[in-house]
């Protein structure tokens, strides 16, 4: 199974009413959620570990799990709100005001989180799980303690506004990076990493040398670019569709890889660390294949594996 941690949040997504006013409609999201949920459509073994509130919106997000075959047993329950996430979209880019404070998601505590069993073979991080504490420090003392010998992908999805500290976020993503077998980023998450490296190669060695085998650089519609241990870089198109809106683009991308690549019996840390660039580009091309599904509808509605 693969193991997606981190947040589960509600997006509410603007939409007309009848009055010809601009209301919101909940949608399940977040983006480890988004990808656990992609995962779970795919066809892929997958649960979700997060704090999962007992409240209206917490039971939306429970029965979209259940919808999707995603495993919740590992969710933290808690009697404390849901995260709202209200969305805009502006030149076909999400902006996001969030509803986080004493939520369900960001007041668990590295306490909460409960040994692994041996069926979970795989760990996936990210979103803004990683910045905002002290749900941040529980998920990094998870990794620590369970990632040694499970694979794991790591995508930081940088959002600067959530950063209260920045050299304390730096240096727990750093000793996350240590422990990951797959880094996915975008070129702006990159730059915000390593901001003094000149250019994108450069940037992507001093990243490989904090400890992932493979880095994924994805750059939006020009595509994706991985680089694997021995400096071998494979390059994957955008597929091209017809842009609804972007919300869950890159966590259906980062389900797709994960998928493929547990597919293909890729998805263990000695494979990772050899993997073949035929090997990479497949699971990348797939990523991008399920990726270019979501964008082409609304919100975070990733594609199940019989529309492929």
């Amino acid at each position: 199974m693969i193991l997606c941690c981190g947040e589960a949040l509600i997006d509410m997504i603007p939409a007309p009413t009848a009055e010809g006013r601009t209301g919101f409609v909940p949608h399940p999201g977040g983006a480890v959620f988004n990808t656990a949920i992609a995962l779970g459509r795919l066809g892929a073994a997958a649960g979700l570990l997060t704090g999962l509130s007992t409240d209206m919106f917490g039971a939306q997000l429970a029965e979209a799990l259940t919808a999707s075959h995603v495993d919740a047993s590992l969710a933290i329950r808690a009697d404390r709100p849901t995260t709202l996430a209200f969305v805009q979209l502006i030149d076909w880019q999400a902006q996001y005001s969030f509803y986080d404070e004493n939520s369900a998601g960001r007041m668990l505590t590295s306490a909460d989180m409960p040994a692994l069993p041996e069926q979970i073979t795989a760990l996936f991080f990210g979103g803004i799980s990683l910045a905002c504490e002290p749900a941040a420090d529980a998920y990094a003392a998870l990794l620590a303690r369970e990632g040694k010998t499970r694979a794991v992908m790591l995508d930081p999805n940088i959002r600067p506004g959530f950063i209260e500290d920045a050299e304390r976020y730096r240096t727990r993503l750093n000793a996350m990076l240590q422990e990951a077998d797959i880094v996915k980023v975008s070129d702006e998450d990159l730059g915000w990493i390593i901001p003094d490296a000149p250019s994108l190669a450069e940037k992507v060695a001093v990243l490989r040398e904090r400890g992932p085998a493979v880095v994924i650089v994805t750059r939006g519609g020009e595509g994706a670019t991985g680089h694997l241990p021995d400096g071998t870089e494979v390059q994957v198109p955008a597929e091209r569709t017809a842009v609804v809106d972007t919300v869950g683009a890159g966590d259906t991308f980062n389900a797709g890889v994960l998928t493929k690549l547990s597919q293909m019996g890729r998805l263990t840390k000695d494979a990772l660390a050899t993997l073949s660039a035929s090997d990479l580009q497949e699971a990348m091309a797939y990523g991008a294949k399920v990726a270019a599904v979501t964008v082409s509808r609304v919100g975070a509605d990733p594609p199940w594996s019989s529309e492929l």
